[in-house]
């Protein structure tokens, strides 16, 4: 697993390399609202006690894996985020990032989570941190993260490249922590190795089109009539809509060419954003260690 670990990241790092400038500065740009946001979150958080209180309340009713499953969402919304921008689309740098349910977290869960990533760094840093009562946890934290509130504030100062370190290194940060704590999986209740169907934002952004000259809906085997309004896949094959409807309730990926559409499930999510990042940068044979290792 180890070497998956140092693999995961040298995937991530050959993807941004590959990147378009403009998609680059479009990244950086949205990488920078992103850590904002969280940076808002984590200062209202350690500034009110009450609300640190039932955040943490809340974080030490959950058990190990529920633990493991947040932090894997997590990690699943930033993939999904440099997914976005490494999409052979030109107007992907432009557009905003999809959420799709997998990786969509609550405030109260998202709260959650950025305060157990705090406390496993500052634990990494300081051991016998957690030997103080909980009611000096907040205090602690906030005297902790002060530095990093003042420099994450004046993200506009920032270089594209910390920018872009500082996100490889929470990527790999919770990479780390989700197989340190054995996430298994979530979300779609789907064993490893059998089909998982379509998540339901995924199918429900399918476009319609207009067929133009006419040609056969593979799963059916009849003639796709012009003029008629199919489905249209992100690979770009053509299916009766009924047809393809029936398929993503079982399965997430095309009939034709097995391109995979996301699913809810967290676990397959990460192995299909590593993937596709693997093959855009260049890395084809960590598609096996990926398959292998997850």
């Amino acid at each position: 697993m180890a070497n998956y670990i140092g693999s995961a990241e040298t995937i991530i790092t050959a993807a941004l390399s590959n990147l378009p400038s403009s998609h680059l500065s479009h990244l950086t740009h949205s990488i920078s609202a992103l850590f904002r946001r969280h940076l808002r979150r984590l200062t209202s958080l350690l500034s009110s006690p009450t609300i640190f209180s039932l955040t943490l309340r809340h974080l030490q009713s959950l058990s190990l894996h529920h633990k493991s499953f947040l932090i894997a969402r997590h990690l699943l919304s930033n993939l999904t985020v440099l997914h976005h921008f490494v999409r052979d689309s030109t107007s992907a740098a432009t557009a905003a990032p999809p959420l799709y349910s997998a990786a969509h977290m609550k405030l109260r869960d998202l709260d959650a989570v950025l305060l157990l990533l705090l406390l496993c760094e500052l634990y990494q840093h300081d051991r016998e941190f957690l030997d103080a009562p909980p009611s000096r946890w907040r205090v602690v934290l906030s005297d902790y993260v002060s530095d990093s509130v003042l420099r994450l504030s004046s993200f506009g100062g920032c270089s594209s490249a910390e920018i872009l370190t500082q996100f490889v290194e929470s990527v790999s940060r919770c990479w780390n922590l989700v197989n340190l704590m054995g996430f298994s999986g979530g979300g779609g209740g789907e064993k490893e190795g059998r089909e998982a169907a379509a998540s339901a934002a995924a199918v429900v952004a399918l476009p319609s089109v207009e067929v133009g000259g006419g040609g056969e809906c593979v799963i059916c085997k009849e003639e796709m009539k012009k003029g008629r309004e199919v489905c249209e896949l992100p690979c770009g094959h053509l299916f009766h809509w009924i047809c393809i409807l029936r398929w993503l309730k079982k399965r997430n990926t095309c009939p034709c060419c097995r391109h995979r559409l996301p699913t809810d499930d967290v676990r397959r999510e990460i192995r299909r954003l590593l993937d596709d990042l693997a093959v855009y940068g260049g890395g084809g044979n960590t598609r096996l260690n990926i398959q292998e290792c997850l």
